[in-house]
């Protein structure tokens, strides 16, 4: 799975076999959705990728592979994900204790007495595109301020899938632009280029597409109002009043989350940090709810806090407040909320681990590259791999390694500028991840807002726009930046 890999033992894969596990994926994926509509993902998706894992498994054994090669790459790939799956519990956490703590209901309250219905998703897009590039991470910006945005939504009546779209277009455009991102990094060091000409090519592309998605945001919001859905939820703010001691106060681990991301303190341990932090402040400013939380009327009441603020962090919050509206709004997190979407990951990175090893990702790579005969259709097909490798190996950072590694060469000796390369990679690798329901992106997206993938897929404006607007861009001929083409010398070994 990486480029010092040794190479393959066996025979090379026709594209024949390279499409077969497709074929088998893209069938059981539709028909997973058909006998379980939206349960597909608990269970029936994981079973379509592992199954497809086997075709192509069977094919790489098929072609002189051996069992325990696939079985370590497997696990190997399996290990790419762990940093995913360890921020994935994080979140889970910190969004079980930042409800208890009253930190979500804050943001909850300030948010429904400052965003307006008519404004409100063009705003949402806006406050998470400043954070996320001040911050460079879109999963931190979901993780916090997308969970409490998502209550405010429910809490004006609005719909929870555009509210999701906005934030997560937001999100992603900072993210990318932010030279804090791990993936705004690791474009250039994949294509060959320097950071800051990365980001600056980047603009091109990337601020259209976002002033497009503003302005979809802004129709989908024209003649807003609190509409019916509010109704369940009577006065939102009070009922949160009436539950929670509210103040800014409670904003203090928010903060705390950003300065550390801010300094580039390590995703995992910055969440978690921030999920201890909402479970002190839990105990202190909450200490009732988290005595009702523990259950259990034999413990002290120091035991009870304790076992209140734990219970925050593995299994969420669970309230009973006598409105059930509010009460499914608030009753969610924990890391235990967040074991099915790791199940899907593992299933989904096994399949793209299989179909790396085996040679079927770079069988499917190379002949695309074929095809890209003008500057245009190279980079183009350079969008349209990395998408592919978002939808096959289920991974963001694959999808921008795997397609740079293999095209790069082409990009010198084409005479085409390093960014121009990075700029494709993150415009369809980067972007499109969290379209995709069984990417480690767009499982954790739906796990973190409550939102399913292909419920706020439409609306997430500028993750759809922005492959597009490359596209057009680069058929056009548009801020395509030139070199000297490389000249190519091939040494061969004598005899």
């Amino acid at each position: 799975m990486s480029e010092t890999s040794p190479a393959r033992p066996g025979r090379e894969p026709s594209l024949l076999q390279a499409l077969l596990p497709l074929l088998v994926l893209f069938l059981l994926l539709p028909l997973a959705v058909y006998l379980y509509a939206d349960n597909s993902s608990y269970g029936a998706n994981q079973i379509s990728l592992l199954l497809a894992a086997g075709v192509a498994a069977i094919v790489g054994l098929r072609n002189g592979m051996r069992w325990d090669d696939i079985q370590e790459a497997i696990i190997n790939g399996i290990a790419i994900s762990g940093t995913a799956i360890l921020i994935l519990l994080a979140v889970g956490a910190l969004i079980g204790t930042w409800i208890l703590s009253g930190a979500v209901p804050t943001m909850i309250h300030y948010g429904l007495a400052i965003l307006h219905p008519s404004f409100f998703y063009p705003a949402v897009c806006l406050v998470c595109a400043i954070v996320a590039i001040t911050i460079g991470s879109s999963w931190t910006v979901a993780g916090t301020l997308g969970v409490a945005l998502i209550g405010v939504a429910q809490g004006l009546g609005l719909d929870v899938a555009i509210t999701a779209g906005a934030i997560i277009s937001g999100a992603y455009f900072g993210d990318k632009l932010s030279p804090l991102s791990d993936t705004t990094n690791l474009a250039p060091a994949a294509a060959g280029g320097e950071l800051f000409a990365h980001v600056r090519h980047m603009t091109w592309t990337t601020l259209p597409s976002l002033a497009i998605a503003l302005v979809g945001f802004a129709f989908l919001s024209l003649g807003g109002k609190a509409g019916d859905a509010a109704v369940g939820f009577g006065d939102l703010s009070n009922e949160l009043q009436k539950q929670f001691a509210l103040g800014p106060h409670l904003l203090i681990p928010l903060v705390v989350v950003f300065a550390l991301a801010i300094r580039r303190f390590p995703a995992f341990p910055t969440i978690f940090i921030g999920a201890l932090l909402g479970a002190v402040f839990a105990v202190i400013f909450q200490p009732e709810l988290v005595v009702a939380l523990a259950g259990n009327e034999a413990l002290s009441r120091p035991m009870a806090l304790l076992s209140g603020a734990w219970t925050a962090l593995f299994d969420g919050y669970k309230g009973e407040s006598g409105n059930a509206a509010v009460d499914d709004l608030l009753n969610r997190g924990g890391m235990s909320s967040m074991l099915n979407t790791v199940w899907l990951i593992v299933c989904a990175m096994t399949f793209g681990a299989v179909m790396d090893k085996v040679g079927l990702l770079e069988r499917l790579i190379r002949s695309v590259l074929k095809m890209a005969r003008s500057t245009g259709s190279l980079i183009v097909a350079t969008l349209v791999t990395a998408f592919g490798t978002n939808i096959l190996a289920a991974d963001q950072y694959l999808a921008i390694v795997l397609p740079g590694r293999i095209y790069k060469s082409e990009y010198e000796k084409r005479g085409l500028a390093p960014e121009n390369l990075s700029r494709a990679l993150e415009d369809a690798g980067t972007i499109t991840s969290p379209l995709i329901p069984w990417n480690t992106c767009g499982a954790y997206m739906a796990a973190t807002l409550g939102v399913a993938t292909l419920d706020y897929l439409p609306y997430a404006l500028f993750n759809l726009v922005n492959p597009i607007l490359a596209g057009i861009f680069a058929y056009i001929g548009f801020k395509i930046l030139k070199t000297s083409p490389r000249v190519v010398v091939e040494h061969r070994r004598p005899g």
